[in-house]
């Protein structure tokens, strides 16, 4: 095992085989620029900006986390506003030595930014690159590209927009060529005077490699090259017919004689004299290189088949020299290519008037039919069946060849796995957006970009999006052909920082009616939470909106902020967010634009802001008497929270809190229901960490290296599944071979699906595409059951492939909008074990981490030792943990925690010898008579009453109307809810520890007014409301007599009638039930159960039950009509 190894060598230029990601090798590409140049005897500089976006999203953590080193280097790194000022940026910086002021020699720069930022920039990139850079700056632009939307709102490519711009663009295959080919760039743009794209997509930046980054390892050849008077780089003095007659006459020759003089483009299978090439750059180099290593052709296997293949660097402009000497007596030609075909159409037109008959095969094939759409991705395996299926069609193929074929088939009918359940991303627990996003009942709304997108799939009547920047400005037009009068149009701070602001102007000057919401949430939430460039405050943003002429404006706030009305001009209207519906109902009456700023720090951000003691953590936390709670879901639908799970209880479905991933928002509160109570100080009952005494297990038996090991992590996004894929990488490093680790980000990281993707191979050679195919996976590490068992990831498994799967059911975003919404778990388990079957082990790593280590968290890293004991990883148990050692993370802690993990694979029954004893659980019958037994009022007797009624009812029916009766006879009104409520202290004496003060959350009837939301508001009561739910559960006698000053309620009568009516349908049932009708009857009978709630959500429950039982009561009754007709 390598013993010099740290977690710093990425940005160390002395060490040279170093470990680092797609991200982190643009930091070390501008560090190794700076040596170079310095090693040359030359005095730059450099500089990056840009804006950050998927697949690009870290660049700017990455670049601050390195400040020291690029500091060092003379690298200033400097955020863009967005991502066209950067690019300006960057050409002010080829011109700082023109004027004879400059610092330095020149300055090399780097501009960054997701595809639609070069969609934006596009006239800065013509503008720049027609005027040239500096002979010792020069400008590589990273273009991060999404082909497949992964996390962006439209697939995007680039190379279009670059080739408009005459700005030639290299495409790196892989984290290694990332550094190389930017190095190159800045050599080339020196050059031939023009900045240099870099494609980046997520299967090349995205990923994290072993790469050799000494710094003058390549070293660059200078052409031969009639340069025009003045040469090409960057003047003083020019203009546009001179710029554009350089460019065209000049810097494009001069940037293909520079790819030929440095032999850029390569042979790599085969050799000369061979009959069919295969040509493919960047990403879809590794897919080529991967789909022939599933058909089996080495350098060998191509010669014998007459095969070639052909690696691209730069994409635009070919070099169709050294292109012509490879295709020099080829037959057939094919351009593994996706989206847009440009190398394939740079090859025909090379082709077009040379003599021969090459037939040039991409996006059709030799009949005319598809071969490699426009459209989405490229896939190795589809790559490979298709590159097949051609070489035996043109007189190539072979047994070895028919074999794979063979193989591929199988694996294609083998995906067959339906997806019963999905993990959508999601917003974060005590998310802004969810509160931020309610609109009036009536009206609706636009969504932004980033989390704001999500709101699209939470039923707020908010559809449809624009560019970033665009926002509102698409109801300019709409409006004036819409019977709408009206919309409200959601934007986030960095949005309106970026360019949003312009689109505000645009509809005040248009006079369009519209309300813009602008959200401080104070970070740029889907890319990591930065801060907002400029340092924008929700202040500077109201003075801003005054600035432009909007008259209509208030800010709402969350109380918990630290807001101070005198910051902001005098007469801005000011509201608590409790009044934000109240604040959107007057502002939809207003003609014009008008702005609501609403502040409300992002989640996620508070919670790493308060663990840095950076942000305030309110010392209280909310707790849910199950007792109260009637699972109705109000709470969920009032705070859309993910941390709202399910509690099964022996009398149903209730709510509870998890604390452990509970933010502090407390909206949860304002569902209209008696069981929530604040806790003020003390602290959570935490599981204690058990001392451990791990006995010795037998060393797994390791598996071997055949090519690559596949291995897919799975878990959900935010729980620290990237942390295991790096983990994997840095362990194979110390081993001494070569690993590939893909990670995700974008919206999969807010709760969504997260898939980690990681190959490792003795050498580096060995890895081509990182993204495992179908069919390939060995190892299948499963943090989460929903996200391990759907389709698109048991198809992904080898047939000898071999799983640990964490078992325990993570509750998906549905839940907070359907109450009954449950993780099919049975169904999820047994499509693993019958696809897998004795591979795939499955426990609950997430008990098991909780009662015996004490946190939850540890969860993941138990599985990692699980999928080592089980022999599933080609890793060392040293190198794994010196891993963990490296990461520096609560290191003892997640060591045993792999330790614990290799033990459950050794005893099965591991987690339950660790489980707390708990009350076992009670039969829901005795629940029943229990609950009724203590209601009073006469109720035990008349449900016995109704048990022997139902003597001889089928048990399914029997079961379903005592469930409903019981419901209904023990309705929650005062009385009762102050008896359930005396239970609270002890439940939170379970939970909590030390000093705290318990206070209730109530809407007495008597006392309550009517809240923004027209309910009745909610006050909160101390602890000496306990004496008065004392008095008032002793006043249970008062139920339902003359005397019962609650009993006169609506609600109140609606109950008592309620318990009449089903009854009477009892009854009914008795007279004439029909077998034939069981599916009727089963329904009607549980319609009971959906009246849960209190005030006007059981009211609101209790109107949709009656509208259905009126339904099916004439359904039941036209049945019974009928017969009578046919008798």
């Amino acid at each position: 095992m390598q013993q010099d190894v740290s977690l710093a060598d990425k940005y160390d230029l002395n060490k040279h085989q170093v470990l680092l990601n797609g991200t982190q090798a643009l930091v070390r590409m501008m560090l190794m620029q700076s040596a170079r140049d310095r090693a040359a005897g030359h005095s730059t500089a450099g500089y990056v900006t840009g804006y950050r976006g998927s697949p690009l999203g870290a660049v700017d953590f990455q670049m601050t986390r390195a400040s020291e080193e690029l500091e060092k280097a003379q690298v200033r790194f400097q955020e863009g506003l967005n991502e066209d000022l950067a690019a300006t940026a960057l050409w002010g910086s080829q011109q700082s030595e023109l004027r004879g002021e400059g610092k330095f020699e020149g300055v090399f720069g780097l501009w960054y930014g997701k595809g639609p930022g070069v969609d934006r920039s596009g006239d800065v990139f013509r503008h720049a690159n027609m005027a040239g850079t500096s002979p010792l700056g020069g400008v590589v632009a990273a273009l991060g590209d999404d082909h497949t939307g992964e996390s962006s709102t439209t697939l995007h490519q680039s190379e279009l927009t670059m080739i408009d711009s005459f700005i030639p663009v290299l495409s790196p295959a892989g984290v290694q060529e990332v550094m190389d080919y930017g190095l190159l760039g800045f050599a080339l743009s020196r050059f031939a005077g023009v900045w240099a794209g870099l494609k980046c997509i997520k299967d090349t930046i995205e990923v994290t490699s072993v790469v050799n980054g000494d710094p003058l390892r390549l070293q660059f050849v200078t052409p031969e090259f009639d340069m025009p008077e003045g040469g090409l780089n960057i003047r003083l003095l020019d203009t546009p017919q001179a710029q554009e007659a350089r460019i065209i006459d000049h810097k494009r020759r001069a940037v293909q004689a520079f790819a030929r003089a440095n032999r850029m483009d390569k042979r790599v299978l085969g050799q000369a004299g061979a009959k069919i090439g295969f040509v493919a750059a960047g990403k879809n180099w590794l897919d080529l290189a991967h789909a022939m290593q599933v058909l089996g052709i080495d350098q060998q296997a191509a010669v014998r088949h007459g095969v070639t293949t052909y690696k691209v660097a730069m994409t635009w402009p070919l070099d169709i020299q050294s292109f012509s000497e490879w295709a020099e007596g080829l037959d057939c030609i094919v351009v593994v290519e996706e989206k847009r075909k440009l190398i394939e159409s740079q090859i025909k037109e090379a082709l077009f008037n040379q003599k021969g008959s090459r037939r040039v095969f991409g996006a059709q094939d030799a009949q005319g039919a598809l071969l490699f759409a426009d459209s989405y991705a490229l896939d190795p395996i589809v790559i490979a069946q298709k590159l097949g299926q051609i070489l035996i069609a043109e007189g190539c193929g072979s047994a070895q060849l028919t074999g794979a074929l063979e193989r591929i088939d199988a694996a294609h009918t083998a995906n067959n796995a339906p997806t019963l359940a999905s993990r959508v991303p999601y917003f974060c627990s005590g998310c802004p957006h969810s509160s931020s996003t309610k609109i009036p009942e009536g009206s609706r709304a636009y969504s932004g970009i980033g989390c704001h997108y999500m709101a699209q799939w939470m039923d707020r009547e908010t559809l449809g999006f624009t560019q970033m920047g665009g926002e509102g400005a698409n109801w300019i037009g709409e409006s004036l052909f819409s019977t709408r009068s009206h919309v409200f149009q959601n934007i986030g701070d960095g949005t309106y920082n970026h360019s949003g602001i312009q689109a505000i102007r645009a509809a005040v000057a248009a006079g369009t009616t519209m309300t813009y919401k602008i959200l401080f949430n104070d970070a740029v939430a889907m890319t990591g939470g930065q801060n907002n460039d400029g340092g924008l405050d929700a202040v500077r943003i109201v003075q801003e909106m005054r600035g432009i002429g909007v008259k209509h404006l208030a800010v709402v706030y969350d109380e918990k902020e630290d807001i101070s009305p005198a910051d902001f001009p005098a007469g801005i209207q000011m509201h608590p967010r409790a009044q934000l519906n109240a604040v959107q109902e007057g502002f939809r009456q207003l003609s014009g634009v008008s702005v609501i700023v609403y502040v409300q720090t992002c989640a996620a951000e508070k919670r790493r802001r308060r663990k840095r003691g950076a942000f305030p953590d309110p010392d209280q936390r909310l707790f849910i008497n199950p007792d109260v709670c009637e699972g109705c879901g109000d709470c969920g639908v009032q705070s859309n929270c993910v941390s709202l799970l399910p509690l099964e209880t022996p009398l149903g479905r209730k709510r509870q809190i998890d604390q452990s991933s509970c933010n502090k928002d407390f909206s949860c509160v304002n569902g209209f229901c008696p069981s929530f109570a604040t806790v003020r100080g003390g602290q959570l009952r935490r599981p204690l960490a058990q001392v451990l005494s791990i006995p010795e297990v037998p060393a797994p038996e390791l598996c071997t290296l055949k090519g690559t090991h596949n291995i897919v992590v799975t878990g959900v996004g935010g729980t620290g599944v990237v942390t295991i894929g790096a983990l994997l990488a840095m362990a194979a490093h110390l081993d001494g071979k070569a690993a590939g680790v893909m990670e995700m980000a974008g919206l999969a990281q807010k709760g969504g699906a997260v898939h980690i993707h990681c190959r490792i191979g003795e050498t580096p050679e060995d890895i081509s595409a990182i993204r495992v195919a179908l069919g390939e996976c060995d190892a299948l590490i499963g943090g989460d059951l929903v996200v391990s068992a759907q389709g698109s990831t048991l198809g992904l498994m080898a047939p000898t492939g071999g799983a640990v799967v964490n078992r325990h059911e993570i509750i998906t975003g549905d839940f907070t909008r359907d109450t009954a919404f449950a993780i099919p778990g049975a169904d999820l388990h047994l499509a693993l074990t019958a696809r897998l079957q004795e591979r795939a082990r499955l426990f609950n790593a997430t008990r098991l981490a909780e009662t015996a280590l004490g946190d939850t968290v540890y969860a993941n890293m138990i599985l990692l030792g699980a999928a080592y004991q089980q022999g599933l990883l080609p890793l060392t148990q040293e190198a794994l943990l010196e891993a963990i050692a490296l990461n520096g993370a609560k290191v003892p802690q997640n060591q045993q925690a792999f330790a614990l993990g290799r033990w459950a694979m050794v005893d099965p029954d591991l987690d339950r010898k660790f489980a707390r004893t708990e009350a076992p659980v009670q039969d829901p019958e005795a629940a029943r008579l229990a609950r009724l037994r203590a209601y009073g009022s006469g109720r035990l007797a008349r449900y016995e009453e109704m048990r022997g009624k139902l003597q001889g009812m089928a048990p399914e029916l029997q079961e379903l109307v005592l469930q409903s009766y019981h419901k209904l006879l023990s309705y929650k009104d005062e009385y009762e809810v102050a008896r359930l409520l005396l239970a609270t202290k002890t439940q939170v004496a379970e939970r909590f520890e030390g000093d705290y003060e318990i206070s209730y959350h109530l809407a007495p009837p008597l006392l309550a007014k009517t809240g923004p939301d027209g309910r009745p508001q909610k006050r909160s009561f101390g602890a000496w409301f306990d004496w008065v739910s004392q008095g008032l559960a002793r006043l249970s006698f008062l139920r339902e007599t003359p005397f019962d000053p609650f009993g006169y309620s609506a609600e109140r009568r609606m109950e008592r009638q309620l318990i009449k009516d089903f009854e009477s349908l009892v009854g009914r049932m008795l007279r004439d039930y029909d077998p034939e009708r069981l599916d009727i009857w089963q329904e009607i009978l549980s319609l009971p159960l959906n009246i849960r709630g209190f005030g006007p959500v059981k009211l609101a429950n209790a109107k949709a039950m009656q509208k259905r039982r009126a339904e099916l009561l004439d359904q039941l009754t036209k049945g019974n009509a009928s017969e009578r007709s046919a008798a």
